[in-house]
C-alpha cells in the first residue's frame, strides 16, 4: 500500500494542474457580483471632495474602471475607454488605485516618476465623469482588486453586474458589456 502512496498523490496533483491550465485567469468569478457596490467615502481626484461612492452610483449604470498611470495596460486600453465615454451609454468613473496626483509640468515629467495621474488624464483626454483617488487602496481592497485595470458595471440599482480583469477591448465591450447595459440589443 505505501508503495502506491506516492503515485497516487502524484496522479491527484497531475489532474488538478491540468484542470486549472484549461481555465482562463481573466474569467476568476467575483465574489461581488450581483451585490452592492461598496459604500465607502471616497475623494475627487481632482478637488479632494469627499462622498460616499452609493451616491454618485444610484440611478445610473456606471462603468468602474480602476486604473494608474504607472500601468502600461492601462495606457492601452484608455483609447477604448475615450471611445465608450464618446457614446454616452454609461456614467464613467475611473478609481485612480495607489497613484499620485502632484501636479506637474505634464511635458516635463521626470522619468523617474512617471505615475502622475493628472498628467495621464491631461495628455491622452479624460473619459471619466467622476475620478476617484484611491491612493490609499482601501476602495480597491474592498472591490477586491489585486491588478489594473480592472473594470465593474455596476447597475442603477448600485448592484455590481460585471468584473473584467485586463484590458477592455472592443470585442468584450460589444459581446459582453454592451448587453448588459442595453439587453434589448443581445
Amino acid at each position: 500500500m505505501s508503495k502506491f502512496l506516492p503515485l497516487a498523490l502524484f496522479i491527484v496533483l497531475a489532474w488538478f494542474l491540468l484542470e486549472g491550465l484549461g481555465k482562463d485567469p481573466k474569467k476568476l468569478p467575483s465574489p461581488l457580483i450581483g451585490k452592492a457596490f461598496p459604500n465607502l467615502e471616497v475623494e475627487d481626484f481632482y478637488t479632494g471632495e469627499k462622498f460616499f461612492t452609493k451616491d454618485r452610483l444610484k440611478d445610473k449604470f456606471s462603468l468602474v474602471n480602476v486604473w494608474a498611470s504607472w500601468c502600461a495596460t492601462c495606457h492601452v486600453e484608455h483609447r477604448m475607454l475615450i471611445k465608450i465615454a464618446k457614446t454616452n451609454t454609461v456614467q464613467m468613473v475611473g478609481v485612480n488605485y495607489k497613484d499620485t496626483k502632484k501636479m506637474s509640468s505634464c511635458v516635463e515629467i521626470d522619468r523617474d516618476q512617471t505615475n502622475f495621474g493628472d498628467c495621464f488624464l491631461s495628455m491622452r483626454g479624460n473619459p471619466f465623469d467622476l475620478v476617484i483617488f484611491d491612493e490609499q487602496g482601501k476602495l480597491g481592497l474592498e472591490m477586491g482588486v489585486y491588478r489594473v485595470p480592472e473594470t465593474f458595471l455596476v447597475n442603477d440599482k448600485g448592484v455590481i453586474v460585471f468584473k473584467h480583469l485586463g484590458e477592455v477591448t472592443q470585442k468584450l465591450w460589444d459581446e459582453e458589456m454592451l448587453p448588459l447595459i442595453n439587453p434589448l440589443k443581445k
